[in-house]
C-alpha cells in the first residue's frame, strides 16, 4: 500500500466558495473505517457531478475526498467478513457525501457498507451498473414486488438517456416488457432503440404542468427525474398500475394531486439506493449479474481514467453525457 496517492479533495473557504483540487494524500486524510480498499475502478454519477460542480448540497462535510461508488480489492481489513485480496463493491451510505469517498487511490470504508463482487461481474463491468444502474434494478424489482409483468402493458423510463435510464431500459427489454423512453435528445432514439426501447417521446411531453388524471398511457414509469415530469407520469398511468421514483433531475417538488392515487389506484414507490439494507443490494447485484445484457452494458458506457473525471462530472450535469462513464484509476 502506498503511504502517499493521488485523489480529488473538496473544501469550501469562509465565502462558502467551492475549490477541486488533484492533491496527494494518504490514509490519515481518509475517515475512520475497519475495511480498506484499493480502488480499481470508479464511475461518475449524478451526484458526483453535483459534488464537483456545486450545483446541488451534495457534500454535507468538508474537506471532502467524492466519489459514491467504487469496485476494488481489500487491502487490510479488521472485518472478519473480509480478508486483503477480496473483490468488493461499495455504493452509497453517505461515502462522497459525509464520508471520504472513491476519487482517490485508497478508501476507507466501514464493512457493513461493502458487499462482496458477485461471479460474473468484474470491476470494469462493476462500475459502468454503479449506483446508477444499481438503482434502476432496484426499482425493476420495486415494481415487481407490486406486481408489475410484461403483460400488464408498457412501462416508461424517464430520463432516458441517463445513467439509470439507460440501464432501466435494458434490464426491461431483456425481461420482455415493451419500453416507452423520454428523452430530450431525439437525436439519440436510434441508440437507445438498441437498448431496447420500443417507442421514444420527447420529454416536453412530461415537463410541463400536469392534469390531474390524463389519457392512461402506460401500465407502470420508472422515474430519475422528479418535479412535473414526476406529476405527468402519475397522471398518464393506468388503473392499478405503479410508478418507482428514484431521482430529482427536474426539481424536488411533486406538483400534482391525489387523483392517480384514489381514482385510478396508482401506487407511487420510493427507492432509495443509498441506506438500502445488505441482503437487498446482494439480491440487485445478483439479478444485476443475470439479467443485464453484457453487449447493451458495453454499448451505454464510456471509459475515462482519473483525470477524466473532472471534466466528465461538468459534462454530465451539462446533459452532454450518455449512458454511463467508468473510471480506470490505474490510468
Amino acid at each position: 500500500m502506498q503511504d502517499r496517492f493521488k485523489g480529488i479533495l473538496l473544501t469550501r473557504d469562509d465565502a462558502r466558495t467551492l475549490h477541486v483540487n488533484v492533491t496527494e494524500l494518504g490514509l490519515a486524510d481518509l475517515m475512520d473505517g475497519d475495511v480498506v480498499v484499493r480502488v480499481d475502478w470508479t464511475t461518475i454519477n449524478y451526484k458526483d457531478g453535483l459534488a464537483i460542480t456545486g450545483k446541488g448540497p451534495v457534500v454535507r462535510r468538508w474537506p471532502m475526498v467524492p466519489g459514491i461508488d467504487c469496485a476494488g480489492i481489500v487491502e487490510t481489513s479488521s472485518d472478519p467478513r473480509f480478508k486483503p485480496g477480496d473483490q468488493v463493491i461499495l455504493n452509497g451510505f453517505g461515502v462522497g457525501e459525509t464520508h471520504t469517498g472513491a476519487y482517490a487511490a485508497y478508501a476507507r470504508l466501514k464493512g457493513d457498507w461493502l458487499i462482496h463482487r458477485p461471479e460474473g461481474i468484474d470491476g470494469r463491468a462493476a462500475m459502468a451498473i454503479g449506483t446508477a444502474g444499481y438503482t434502476a434494478m432496484l426499482s425493476v424489482m420495486a415494481l415487481e414486488r407490486f406486481g408489475l409483468a410484461p403483460s400488464r402493458g408498457p412501462v416508461v423510463v424517464t430520463g432516458a438517456n441517463g445513467g439509470v435510464g439507460t440501464v432501466a431500459i435494458a434490464i426491461l427489454a431483456r425481461l420482455g416488457y415493451h419500453v416507452i423512453a423520454s428523452t430530450g435528445r431525439p437525436e439519440e432514439s436510434d441508440f437507445l432503440k438498441g437498448l431496447g426501447a420500443a417507442e421514444i417521446i420527447h420529454r416536453d411531453e412530461l415537463s410541463g404542468p400536469a392534469k390531474p388524471l390524463a389519457k392512461e398511457r402506460w401500465a407502470a414509469g420508472i422515474d430519475a427525474v422528479g418535479s412535473h415530469t414526476l406529476a405527468n407520469v402519475l397522471s398518464m398511468t393506468s388503473y392499478g398500475g405503479a410508478v418507482a421514483a428514484c431521482g430529482l433531475a427536474q426539481g424536488m417538488d411533486l406538483p400534482s394531486s391525489v387523483a392517480p392515487f384514489i381514482l385510478r389506484g396508482v401506487a407511487l414507490i420510493g427507492i432509495d439506493s443509498v441506506m438500502a439494507p445488505r441482503a437487498l443490494r446482494e439480491e440487485a447485484w445478483a439479478r444485476l449479474a443475470r439479467d443485464l445484457d453484457r453487449d447493451k452494458l458495453a454499448a451505454l458506457t464510456t471509459e475515462t481514467g482519473f483525470d477524466g473525471i473532472i471534466p466528465g462530472a461538468h459534462a454530465l450535469i451539462d446533459g452532454k453525457v450518455r449512458g454511463r462513464i467508468v473510471v480506470n484509476m490505474a490510468q
